[in-house]
């Protein structure tokens, strides 16, 4: 029977989404080129997060991003955390920094391309208004309880700040619930999250249908 200290056993890469007003402006000086400014994250912002136990806390606090940001990390900035870079940390057309609100993201895009034009049309009329980042955690601390996680440090390296249609919000068990955490359930738990599963995705009014527990935890990745 899984237990709520289980929740500190958690590893690998993790995915947050936010709520954003991104600034898009011309870059002066340069033709083709636009700057997209805004935050990709905000610390000292609690929010609800919900894993197979139930619900719980997560605050990312203030400095969570200095080290890693210190130590250069390879970033890119990617259209729903897929497709071809669209700016570069290692390039410098992606500027990466953190001050009191929270991680701060102001890049330089081509407006030639045409998957960047999408993006920036999307923005500009407010069709788009999430960004999720792409993290892992190297340091964290758990209340008593295991009802509330904060995230003290994290690593940036090699992951991703996106602009997103909708990301991995963090009170949905996508944005919780990993291969690796689906692995660790014991029995009972495994089968009454798949039932709950099972239960959800079922199309109102069609007849019982059976959903394989490698179904169950496709959905559980967003797959």
């Amino acid at each position: 029977m899984s237990v709520k200290s289980d929740r500190a056993k958690r590893s690998g890469t993790e995915r947050r989404a936010f709520p954003v007003q991104l600034e898009v402006r011309a870059k002066a000086g340069a033709s083709n080129v636009s700057t997209v400014e805004g935050y990709a994250s905000v610390t000292e912002e609690p929010f609800e997060m919900w894993d197979w136990l139930g619900p719980y806390s997560e605050v990312v606090r203030t400095g969570a991003f200095g080290k890693t940001l210190a130590e250069n990390p390879q970033v890119q900035l990617l259209l729903n955390h897929g497709g071809l870079a669209m700016a570069y940390t290692k390039a410098g057309s992606l500027r990466l920094s953190e001050d009191a609100t929270g991680l701060h993201m102001e890049a330089d895009v081509s407006t030639k391309r045409s998957d960047v034009g999408d993006m920036l049309a999307a923005l500009e009329e407010g069709s788009v208004d999430e960004m999720s980042f792409a993290f892992r955690v190297t340091r964290q601390q758990w209340s008593p309880d295991y009802d509330q996680r904060d995230i003290l440090e994290v690593d940036l390296h090699r992951g991703d700040v996106s602009v997103v249609n909708f990301g991995a919000n963090p009170a949905t068990s996508v944005g919780a619930v990993r291969a690796a955490d689906f692995d660790r359930l014991d029995e009972t738990d495994a089968r009454a999250l798949y039932e709950r599963l099972h239960r959800r995705f079922q199309p109102a009014g069609a007849e019982p249908a059976t959903m394989s527990l490698y179904q169950a935890q496709a959905v559980l990745l967003g797959l």
